[in-house]
């Protein structure tokens, strides 16, 4: 089993040392760069090269340079995609994003997860385990989701929160770690 197999099926792999991988995550961070080198007025351009990174995208997405992420192809973005400037998304496993998501600036997502035992991680060992975001939910600036979360549909995110849990759909959560501090009922604010 190769260790991109592995990654896959979520177990332990070999990120740092296997030469496939290297070269693919090489390959989307010079897409990366490049995209965070153009002008923001070149819209067509941007949404061109956007679609070139990630595996799947709606028609209209629209990312802030700058924008990293490990390997693109596994990240989805639904219709109404937006996010603010200095987007991270390491994507060793699928992140899925559905419609009408808003990103505030400075948010990370991370897939990927390294072994508490010392020999393991220092052998180049991790793991990852996938992020779903649903419909029409916002995160506020500088928010981090840790591997393997789920956040529920028309939920809110609080700015500076780490999501160590998952969120269910309606709801504002806040903090660090992030916990659930009001159900949204209703169309207001």
């Amino acid at each position: 089993m190769t260790e991109k197999e592995k990654c896959k099926q979520g177990l332990l792999y070999n990120a740092n040392y296997d030469r496939e991988l290297i070269n693919e995550r090489l390959i989307a961070k010079d897409l990366c760069q490049e995209y965070n080198h153009l002008k923001n007025s070149d819209s067509k351009g941007r949404t061109s090269l956007l679609r070139k990174i990630l595996g799947k995208t709606g028609e209209n997405i629209c990312i802030e340079p700058t924008f990293w992420c490990d390997y693109g192809y596994n990240i989805e973005v639904g219709e109404n995609f937006y996010s603010n400037h200095n987007l991270v998304i390491l994507d060793c496993a699928k992140v899925t994003f559905g419609t009408n998501v808003f990103i505030g600036p400075n948010c990370s997502f991370y897939t990927a997860s390294h072994p508490l035992d010392v020999e393991q991680r220092n052998e180049g060992l991790e793991s990852a385990h996938p992020i779903t975001v649903g419909d029409n939910v916002w995160f506020g600036g500088n928010v981090v989701v840790l591997p393997g979360i789920i956040i529920g549909n028309n939920s809110v995110i609080g700015a500076g929160s780490v999501v160590t849990k998952d969120i269910p759909d309606n709801v504002v959560a806040v903090g660090n770690p992030c916990r659930i501090i009001k159900t949204i009922t209703g169309n207001h604010p």
